[in-house]
């Protein structure tokens, strides 16, 4: 069992920067990937980024450039830095936790309560 908690979102102008983190119980940490999705009003939930054990990365195609992912297995905490950020990217962010390493949000058995990010123009 895996519980995760996201801190970290919050209003900011176009342009500028936020660093999410995620927060998560239990000793097995090292062994789960890691993910953050997001979902804005009235859209399907989108893929941002994924992190393997050992550090291997994905990101979505609207995020690449932008966003970094990263995590201390000492902390057992995930974080994503945003930067340049866009009114599009305006959205609930989750992240998740997984034995496999997928972008598919349903493959997925661990998420977060999420947090809010507002990017204003």
């Amino acid at each position: 069992q895996v519980q995760l908690v996201e801190s970290g979102g919050g209003l900011v102008q176009a342009g500028g920067s936020l660093r999410l983190s995620c927060a998560a119980s239990g000793r097995t940490f090292s062994s789960y990937v890691m993910g953050w999705f997001r979902q804005a009003p009235g859209k399907e939930r989108e893929f941002v980024a994924v992190i393997s054990w050992s550090g291997g990365k994905t990101y979505g195609d609207s995020v690449k450039g932008r966003f970094t992912i990263s995590r201390d297995n000492a902390k057992n905490t995930v974080y994503l830095q945003m930067n340049s950020l866009k009114p599009e990217d305006t959205a609930v962010y989750y992240c998740a936790a997984n034995l496999g390493y997928s972008s598919k949000w349903g493959e997925y058995d661990y998420w977060g309560q999420g947090t809010q990010v507002t990017v204003s123009s």
